[in-house]
């Protein structure tokens, strides 16, 4: 059998090592042949590849990015995507793809399967940590981790100064991200895209950390919302899936701190250096695991699925359902952390 293997999407700590994690057991247990495909679904659809075997993934567990490199390219926006991922399916004699992606990549690799019969199986990717049929993704803890660092760091600099210190973080539709590396970096308001804030109430909460002597720092996550405005943008393009560029509410929300209790207020935008460098090691553990169960997926012809970590099990999920629905974060664990805010 010989395999196909993308990755999709925004890059991710842990790329490398599902693609190494594929490929060893695929070709020392199944005896596999791979070819990558460059650059994401856009590879498939032009027809560029890379020759995949065990020294060419020799090295690479520790490595940030993707070996293969990445894009957003949807093949369902091209002129003729799917007939030509088709005929490079055929010209290359792939008998089953591996796709590791989010939310968009994995919604392609489930249209594929259901729509057009091409094999595919699917590997969970987000830093964002939002795919409802799975616990965890990778990625997500290597961000949190980040991010916890950045706040930590930025405490220093916040008290010395006595300024307020207003950390945007990603997540565009959840709020994972800011809500663990807000609790975990003692952050003193936390705001998400799934409740949106009263800036009147943010004020409060940050004069009130001021009046014991401290300097707060207020998180954001990209996507948070104030209750009376819209979600603020970088500007107004959208990429191949129909997503607006994000980053701006750390900003404008600095300004309005400022502007509303007179004392000073910066802002820090973390962006991609969350999804940088190298992977935590429970990163690379998932991302292991998900690759092994991925290739025992392809070999036994279970087409359609995709790994996800269940407690502490690797099971199988159609993708179909995987992306039809985003998790997102419960009320109750955001009420949970409403008592450290002030």
């Amino acid at each position: 059998m010989k395999v196909g293997v993308l990755t999709g999407g925004g890059d991710c700590p842990g790329l490398n090592a599902v693609i190494r994690a594929v490929v060893r057991k695929g070709e020392q247990e199944y005896g596999c042949a791979f070819v990558g495909f460059k650059d994401g679904w856009r590879g498939a659809v032009e027809g560029r590849t890379v020759p995949l075997g065990i020294p060419a993934v020799r090295g690479i567990l520790p490595r940030g990015g993707t070996i293969l490199g990445s894009s957003r390219t949807n093949p369902f926006k091209t002129e003729n995507g799917v007939r030509d991922i088709k005929d490079n399916l055929a010209k290359y004699e792939v008998d089953a793809l591996v796709a590791i992606g989010g939310e968009d990549t994995l919604g392609v690799a489930a249209r594929l399967h259901d729509e057009y019969g091409i094999p595919c199986v699917g590997v969970p990717k987000t830093i964002d940590n939002d795919l409802s049929a799975t616990d965890y993704t990778f990625g997500f803890d290597t961000a949190v981790g980040i991010a916890t660092e950045a706040i930590d760091r930025l405490h220093t600099t916040a008290e010395s100064h006595m300024r307020v210190l207003v950390v945007e973080v990603m997540g565009r539709h959840a709020g994972w991200i800011a809500l663990h590396s807000g609790l975990a970096g003692g952050a003193n308001v936390i705001l998400i895209p799934e409740q949106r804030f009263d800036v009147d109430q943010v004020c409060a909460w940050v004069t009130s950390r001021f009046k014991a002597s401290y300097a707060p720092i207020v998180v954001v996550a990209e996507g948070a919302m104030p209750k009376d405005g819209d979600m603020v943008l970088k500007d107004g393009t959208k990429d191949s899936f129909g997503h607006v560029r994000l980053s701006g509410v750390g900003e404008w929300l600095a300004k309005e701190i400022e502007e509303r209790t007179g004392k000073e207020a910066r802002t820090t935008v973390l962006g991609h250096i969350q999804r940088g460098g190298t992977p935590s090691a429970f990163d690379r553990w998932l991302a292991t695991r998900f690759g092994l169960h991925a290739i025992d997926a392809v070999h036994e012809g279970d087409f359609g699925k995709m790994v996800a970590l269940k407690g502490t099990d690797i099971v199988r999920v159609p993708i179909a359902d995987a992306t039809a629905k985003l998790k997102t974060v419960d009320p109750a664990l955001y009420r949970e952390a409403g008592v450290f805010f002030g």
